[in-house]
């Protein structure tokens, strides 16, 4: 019985330290996951009198799915979150530089779909979905 009991209390020892590293991995990647939103960030307060803000929704980058977010355009940057409750913690999704934009354009018949439009940089194409034709061209 007692050799049961030390094992099962060596094991519970080896649980824990299991769990200890794999909660100290989880900070780390939050803290490295902050940090390159902060060098995106780039010191814009984009909670404080953004230039423009508003829903759209936005084709994911891996899975095509579309989902609706909420973007915020400062100081020629465009951020974008997942609820309009932004604030000094909120770390964004995403930024786009905008000085490193190629192009906008519509792009209702390249996805079929109405109020659409791509912007396009060096590196890549995304398309997103406007309300409307006025909040499409106003973007």
């Amino acid at each position: 019985q007692l050799l049961n009991r030390l094992r099962a209390e060596n094991e519970r020892e080896r649980e824990n330290e299991r769990e200890s590293e794999e909660s100290g991995v989880e900070v780390m990647a939050q803290l490295l996951n902050r940090l390159r939103a902060e060098e995106r960030i780039a010191g814009v307060e984009f909670w404080h009198s953004p230039e423009r803000c508003g829903w759209l929704m936005k084709q994911g980058e891996y899975i095509k799915t579309w989902r609706r977010r909420w973007f915020i355009l400062k100081q020629g940057k465009i951020f974008w979150f997942k609820t309009e409750e932004v604030g000094p913690s909120s770390i964004p999704r995403g930024v786009i530089d905008v000085h490193r934009c190629l192009s906008v354009k519509g792009a209702e018949d390249v996805i079929n779909k109405a109020h659409a439009f791509e912007l396009s940089t060096y590196s890549e194409t995304m398309f997103f979905i406007a309300d409307s034709d006025k909040e499409k061209e106003e973007w």
